[in-house]
């Protein structure tokens, strides 16, 4: 199973925001870290549940850090590594 860069920022008033940066427009909110990134799982997983085609193919670290725009993105974020949760497992 692929997993995906997620990007995870936390402004002092809000809660934590996950993004993607080879898959845009996939984003989740949580109240805590642990829960961001379970819910970024979540989120890819309802996404590529409707995907047309195949999935984004998610570039590797060194790859990312190549590309000046993930650099502007990537600051003052918590980086990980999430994969695809089953959406329907997740319910259960």
């Amino acid at each position: 199973m692929a997993h995906y860069i997620a990007l995870i920022h936390k402004q002092s008033d809000s809660g934590y925001g996950v993004s993607f940066p080879d898959v845009p427009g996939v984003t989740a909110v949580a109240d805590s870290l642990d829960e961001a990134i379970h819910e970024g799982g979540v989120a890819l997983g309802f996404a590529f549940e409707d995907w047309q085609g195949e999935h984004p193919v998610p570039r590797s670290l060194d790859e990312l850090q190549s590309d000046p725009n993930y650099l502007d993105l990537a600051a003052n974020a918590v980086v990980a590594a999430i994969a695809p949760a089953d959406p329907i497992a997740d319910a259960a």
